[in-house]
């Protein structure tokens, strides 16, 4: 008698990460248009603007804790409360820096500096911690990212004076090494510590620690339903959505390989440009564009090991 042939083990577990992350990079697109659009309904700041962005995502997230009976015995030991703090911080820096390099610059060099050089640092810093090179496939991966990212945003500077510039550049460098390190301190879970719980402390955090910078920009304005109606997608898909996704799928990815996700973020905003606003992508930026997809498709799509 023929024992009966064991089931192939799913793909899902495998996929799972990947998922995740590519979805909070998608997600994330779609914060600049509803950011955008919040701006434009209501006139604040672009600092309060990610300021009620952050407050909205971590309510929201309280939320969902309360739904599921999960904010019950949330456990207050030293590493959980210094996992929380360094997301709200790390949360409210990435933010800061990055709207004050588009104050003193412009949108495409914030972008295309801050964006960039989240996965160029956090794969140098992974290889100094674990004390080993990069996989050829990751190193091949960022600097297909890189350079797709550069192509796409065209010339970024502008008409920019040069110190503008400078100041823009450090900024924006400053906010990627924020959320590079945001990435690196969440790569290793903290018991009791579930992505979505650090989604809602982190964001509630992270917004509380912007009020003081967005009250002084300004952010009062009169609550109608479409600006509401903003707000609410804004803190949910793209911030509270985004965030669950990204530290739920680095459980299971690498760092770098996690950074990845974020040049996912342009490029949903140039595809939401061509449909939503009929912009025509230059030929530069259309090679750009598909190097940024093929950097994703190089690292994340790939066999599995045997």
């Amino acid at each position: 008698m023929s024992l009966p042939r064991s089931s192939p083990p799913s793909a899902l577990p495998r996929w799972r990460g990947p998922l995740l992350l590519a979805l909070a990079g998608v997600l994330w697109g779609t914060g600049g248009f509803a950011g955008a659009f919040l701006q434009q309904l209501t006139g604040i700041h672009p600092i309060a603007t990610a300021c009620y962005r952050l407050l909205a995502g971590g309510v929201l997230a309280v939320v969902a804790l309360g739904v599921s009976g999960q904010l019950r015995g949330l456990p207050r030991s030293p590493a959980v409360l210094r996992r929380v703090a360094a997301a709200g911080v790390l949360l409210a820096a990435f933010q800061a820096c990055y709207f004050a390099a588009i104050a003193v610059s412009s949108v495409s060099l914030a972008t295309l500096i801050a964006i960039g050089s989240v996965p160029v640092f956090v794969t140098c810093a992974a290889a100094v911690l674990e004390r080993r090179l990069p996989r050829p496939t990751l190193l091949a991966a960022v600097c297909c990212g890189v350079l797709g990212l550069v192509l796409l945003s065209g010339d970024p500077g502008g008409d920019v004076p040069p110190g503008r510039v400078a100041l823009g550049v450090g900024c924006a460098l400053g906010a990627g090494a924020a959320f590079a390190a945001l990435t690196l301190v969440n790569r290793r879970p903290v018991p009791g510590l579930d992505p979505l719980r650090v989604t809602a402390l982190g964001c509630l955090l992270g917004g509380t620690l912007l009020v003081p910078l967005a009250a002084a920009t300004g952010m009062t304005f009169t609550p109608t339903l479409p600006a509401v109606g903003v707000l609410l997608y804004l803190g949910l898909a793209p911030t509270a959505l985004a965030y669950l996704a990204y530290f739920g799928g680095m459980r299971t990815t690498p760092a770098p390989v996690a950074a990845l996700a974020v040049i996912l973020e342009p490029l949903t905003a140039t595809v939401l440009s061509l449909l939503l606003l009929g912009e025509v992508l230059t030929p530069t930026g259309t090679v750009g564009a598909v190097l940024l997809f093929g950097a994703i498709l190089l690292e994340y799509v790939r066999p599995p090991r045997r």
